[in-house]
């Protein structure tokens, strides 16, 4: 179906190489025609244009399941590493490097980073931040002067981590139902029912096996965004498995329990510096970001022992 569609050394057109780079590092045409502006159908029709100029298969698949070929795994890192170059130039040739433009996972920038935000621009308000957000398994975002997220143990020895936070994990509930229920605070987790997140939905099952606990059989409840189940829990409308910096504030401020205390899972909250990276600017955000990072108040310790009363040991650090 390919064959003899274009001559040798004729390079494809730029648009194309970058929806196939921007879907082929996203994970899919949706979150590539976000970043790029366009639409998903322009994205599809760019790619589809790409494979006829090439003459190979870059995706192969079902449509909701789309994978890599070995061609596109061969050309993805090279268009990544060329357009990263290309943004890291455009970025440099702009000058003075005030302008910072981050891309943030979703609940990280709603529940830890934007409210700590005011102290930052306090210390420089000659920077200007810009934040985008950032989809749950990127590890790259186009035009980003650094990325933050959250990210396993296994990739934590990667040169380009830079942790700033280290992660715990534990359920919380609202005090209502904590309060309303005549069992004990670990029944009274468990048979509650369970929010989901979906961009982690192993949450519980993580921390079952941290705490050496089994998961009974309840109702599930999907939400969107670990900030969704948040607040969701806060109304009561569920209890969930969430990490720490993310729920500190409501705990402390009574809008949450945490009977169950947090288990260490050796994940990290990290800053991936973008290609090409480096200003003034940047290098404040970071110390800045370390600084924060490390003044967070501990998670209150696991609480497991045996769990037959709710011990007002269990809410100490």
């Amino acid at each position: 179906m390919f064959d003899n569609l274009t001559r040798p050394g004729i390079l494809p057109s730029l648009n194309a190489l970058r929806a196939f780079e921007a879907m082929a590092r996203t994970g899919g045409a949706t979150a590539a025609a976000a970043e790029l502006c366009v639409t998903h159908s322009a994205v599809s029709r760019q790619v589809k244009a790409l494979e006829a100029a090439l003459g190979v298969r870059l995706f192969e698949g079902p449509k909701h399941r789309l994978v890599l070929t070995s061609a596109g795994r061969t050309l993805l890192p090279t268009l990544t590493i060329a357009f990263d170059g290309i943004a890291g130039g455009v970025a440099a040739a702009r000058g003075e490097g005030r302008d910072l433009h981050l891309a943030v996972h979703a609940s990280l920038s709603v529940k830890w980073l934007i409210p700590r935000l005011p102290a930052f621009s306090a210390q420089r308000p000659d920077v200007r931040l810009h934040l985008a957000e950032l989809p749950p398994h990127a590890m790259s975002h186009r035009g980003a002067d650094a990325l933050l997220r959250i990210v396993g143990p296994e990739a934590l020895d990667d040169s380009q981590m830079r942790p700033f936070m280290p992660n715990t994990i534990g359920p919380v509930i609202a005090p209502s139902l904590l309060a309303a229920s005549e069992k004990s605070p670990l029944e009274t987790v468990m048979t509650a029912p369970r929010l989901i997140t979906r961009p982690h939905p192993q949450g519980w099952r993580d921390w079952a096996d941290l705490a050496g606990v089994d998961l009974p059989r309840v109702e599930e409840r999907a939400v969107a965004h670990l900030h969704f189940a948040v607040d969701a829990a806060i109304t009561g409308w569920g209890a969930a498995v969430l990490p720490w910096p993310l729920v500190a504030a409501d705990v402390a401020g009574g809008r949450l329990a945490a009977p169950l205390g947090f288990q260490p899972d050796r994940a990290a909250f990290v800053a991936i510096r973008g290609a090409g990276a480096d200003s003034a600017a940047l290098t404040a955000f970071l110390r800045w970001l370390e600084a924060e990072g490390a003044g967070m108040p501990p998670a209150p310790s696991p609480c497991l022992e045996s769990m037959v009363r709710w011990s007002s040991e269990c809410f100490q650090p």
